[in-house]
């Protein structure tokens, strides 16, 4: 396997740093901002309702220091009339009204209790609607309303004070709640997450555990496919990979014993025939020599044609396969190749028939490519038939085609292996000699010459191979090459 400079972090990892991470800090952000928000808001509630009972007791003052006189006793019924509305004050369960007096000290509070409270001088400073002017404690807001009569020793004004301890718990109590609240979706995110790493990571990590069995040549690993979704589509992937990937083994250790026992036979011949030739005694029989130098020319050439295809295959495999288009006389091409393998059908004891039409248009084509073509088919036709057997040659035009048809009565092909006879390495009949990679040349062949390559079949009757092939174009000729085929 190959290895890269960059460490190795998990799926998992990654998602709890970027996304679990990402979700707490906005909650985290979240929570300030709401926090701050709902300080703000209750305090200024408070100082609200602060500012509004002031307000009242300013203009109640106001009243009293108008309706009282400018003397002695008018100050007198003041400062009674100020302590009267401290003692009666509506609003004591909420908020606590003390007077106080020129030196600071709180005479008189309206919940009855004496205290030893004392304001500093700085503190007393006249009052103004909905200004905060005094805050003696954090838990503690307060205002003061001087007396609008200055220069009572006994009375300088009243200071209206509210605790904040209720107002406090209350804003810890909403911040705590939504601190739950993040903790739960924390929570939520997490059991979500667990389901997500159940479901798709660990999955992904079975199927990168099967592919690297695969790709060490184990090609008998299968994925469980579980849901029917992606990463289910994915198992299926994987596992039609592994079947391929298994049958192309098996494909491929066929066609290697198939082709070193194909290049066996004939080098084996040669090599008799060679051992053979050189001895003293057969030195004096021609007839013999003759025979064996056949032999030997015969096989080579065989060997030669197994080169040749194994060559082409290597070429459409790496997709540098090409040919020339010219203008072709298929009849003349198509009888060279039927009066080549005439002899030899009569050695089996079979027979060979070519019939066509008086004449034929062109085609355009590479007359080396065509003839291997028609090699191939005519070989394969003699090859799967047996004594007594015949195949049939025939050549005609429909349409805007030529149609070349090679029809034998051999063993035929079975209907399991019909669909894979084009396939590479593949050999429906392994009792006859043969790589397994000539009809792929042949479809490839074919296809670059923008014709079609047919086989139709029933076993133990026969076979008959159609090649259809467009008739001349002028606009269509010279070097083909096969990657401009695939684009």
């Amino acid at each position: 396997m190959a290895k890269t400079g960059m460490a190795k972090t998990s799926i998992t990892k990654r998602w709890l740093i970027n996304s679990l991470g990402s979700i707490l800090l906005v909650l985290i952000i979240l929570e300030i901002v709401f926090a701050y928000a709902v300080h703000n808001t209750f305090y200024a509630m408070v100082d609200q309702e602060l500012s509004t009972q002031a307000t009242l007791c300013a203009t109640q003052l106001s009243a009293y220091a108008a309706s009282a006189p400018e003397d002695g006793e008018g100050n007198w019924t003041y400062y009674s009339n100020a302590r009267r509305m401290v003692e009666t004050f509506d609003a004591r369960d909420r908020f606590e009204l003390m007077l106080v007096d020129g030196t600071g000290r709180v005479a008189v509070t309206s919940s009855g209790f004496s205290t030893d409270l004392t304001f500093a001088g700085s503190d007393i400073r006249p009052f103004e609607a909905h200004e905060l002017h005094l805050e003696t404690d954090p838990d503690v807001m307060a205002m003061f309303v001087a007396s609008p009569r200055e220069g009572l020793e006994d009375f300088a004004g009243m200071v209206l004070m509210v605790s904040l301890q209720e107002v406090n718990h209350q804003i810890l109590t909403m911040i705590a709640l939504i601190t739950l609240v993040g903790i739960a979706i924390i929570f939520f995110v997490v059991f979500s997450s667990s389901y997500f790493i159940n479901s798709i990571v660990i999955p992904v990590g079975e199927v990168g555990k099967a592919a690297r069995q695969i790709a060490s040549g184990d090609f008998n690993t299968r994925l469980v496919k579980k849901h029917n979704d992606e990463i289910g589509e994915l198992c299926d992937t994987i596992n039609h990979m592994a079947d391929e990937l298994g049958e192309s083994e098996r494909l491929k250790n066929e066609f290697i014993s198939t082709i070193s026992h194909e290049l066996r036979t004939p080098m084996t011949a040669i090599r008799g025939w060679g051992e053979t030739l050189i001895d003293d005694q057969v030195a004096a029989d021609p007839a013999l020599i003759k025979k064996g130098i056949g032999v030997i020319l015969s096989e080579t050439e065989r060997l030669s044609q197994m080169v040749e295809e194994l060559l082409d295959f290597s070429r459409i495999q790496s997709g540098r396969l090409s040919i020339v288009l010219e203008r072709v006389d298929l009849l003349a091409e198509l009888d060279e190749v039927v009066l080549m393998f005439t002899e030899r059908t009569k050695k089996e004891g079979k027979e060979l028939h070519f019939s066509y039409p008086g004449a034929l248009p062109p085609v355009a084509g590479d007359p080396a490519r065509l003839k291997q073509v028609f090699i191939n088919i005519i070989d394969n036709a003699i090859k799967y038939s047996d004594a007594g057997d015949r195949i049939d040659v025939s050549a005609h035009r429909t349409g805007g085609n030529i149609l070349v048809k090679v029809a034998d009565t051999g063993i035929g092909i079975p209907a399991a292996d019909l669909p894979h006879i084009k396939e590479r390495f593949y050999k429906a009949n392994q009792t006859r000699r043969g790589s397994g990679i000539g009809l792929s040349v042949v479809d490839e062949i074919v296809r670059m010459h923008g014709g079609t390559f047919d086989i139709a079949s029933t076993e133990g009757k026969g076979t008959t191979v159609t090649v259809s092939l467009p008739v001349y174009d002028p606009k269509r000729t010279g070097l083909i090459t096969q990657k401009t085929t695939k684009e």
